[in-house]
């Protein structure tokens, strides 16, 4: 897919953006948790001067028995087939292409997707979308929201039993690690979506303190690094009451350590969440040193993946931006 003719003719196109960005988001138009529709989150991330948008609706999940183990709002899932679920995602991407050209004079809007994996059934549903919608989607959020098949980031009883269903914590940690990295490999997604979401309900739990689980972050990290990808720093485990952002102190280490790339996202769930617990950000980000940030932004020379974005490293300090100090004062 070649730029839009919108990109290079609009002023704010000719720049590169600074501040702020996000690469990760969701609307109940599309997302039965969220909420607000599609066109109200971008109003809402132009309002708050959002200069690179990421739309980034779930995957539909494959087959039935997927469905029947995801307990979201099981009223509303009760009627939701699989083939419903592609309609709906086949209308978003309809409409988050609507909003990318109307509001292309004021915010780079990106269109993606977020992956899951439930079963191997997942990832080859994910390469048939990919092919039917080649050149419409822009680039890839890996995430895994699922270990054996459960849920853990639905709700503390949910995760628990997922924890449980495996031998132990170690191999509970090791499968939701797996997994990533078949997706990683696979697919290659640009941006590794909430790294860490596998402690979601213990964020203090050391994972260095399960050595096969730890070798697989560093292997996970290093896979990521080599083909270029970009880690979030996903200000959404701030309003699960975590400390930090994902990914927490000790995999951020190591993601600098070997020289990996940041940016940021909201993973918003509505318009009410767009740019949420942003000014929380600056805080981690000097205490762990990070020294710059990048966002994707499109391009007409396919990457490695054969998706047309890029990786862009913001020309100045992220500290620099005015957006910081307006978060500050409001």
């Amino acid at each position: 897919m070649s730029a839009s003719p919108l990109m290079s003719a609009s002023p704010l196109m000719s720049a590169s953006p600074l501040m702020p960005i996000s690469h990760h988001s969701h609307s109940g138009q599309f997302c039965q948790h969220a909420k607000g529709s599609l066109e109200e989150v971008v109003v809402e991330a132009i309002r708050q001067q959002f200069d690179v948008y990421g739309l980034t609706e779930h995957v539909p999940r494959g087959g039935k028995t997927a469905l029947s183990i995801v307990p979201d709002s099981p009223t509303r899932q009760a009627h939701f087939t699989p083939e419903a679920l592609v309609i709906q995602f086949d209308s978003f991407l309809v409409e988050a292409h609507r909003l990318k050209q109307l509001y292309a004079p004021q915010i780079r809007l990106l269109v993606g997707l977020e992956t899951d994996y439930i079963t191997a059934l997942d990832l080859d549903q994910l390469h048939g979308l990919l092919e039917r919608h080649r050149g419409r989607v822009d680039y890839l959020v890996g995430s895994v929201h699922h270990v054996n098949g459960i849920p853990i980031d639905f709700d503390l009883d949910t995760y628990q039993r997922a924890v449980e269903s495996m031998e132990n914590t170690h191999s509970f940690l090791s499968a939701y690690f797996d997994a990533q990295y078949e997706l990683l490999q696979r697919f290659h997604p640009e941006i590794i979506g909430h790294f860490d979401l596998c402690r979601l309900y213990t964020p203090d739990l050391a994972l260095s303190a399960y050595p096969d689980a730890w070798h697989k972050v560093e292997r996970n990290i290093l896979f990521a690094i080599s083909y270029g990808a970009l880690f979030e720093i996903n200000a959404s485990a701030l309003r699960k009451r975590w400390s930090t952002p994902y990914p927490g102190e000790d995999i951020l280490q190591m993601i600098l350590k070997n020289g990996g790339r940041l940016t940021l996202s909201d993973d918003s769930h509505g318009p009410h969440a767009v740019g949420l617990n942003y000014a929380l950000i600056p805080e981690y980000l000097r205490r762990s040193g990070v020294s710059e940030l990048w966002f994707l932004e499109q391009s007409e020379v396919p990457n490695g993946a054969g998706r047309n974005v890029r990786a862009t490293k913001m020309d100045r300090g992220w500290e620099e931006h005015p957006f910081w100090a307006s978060l500050q004062r409001s």
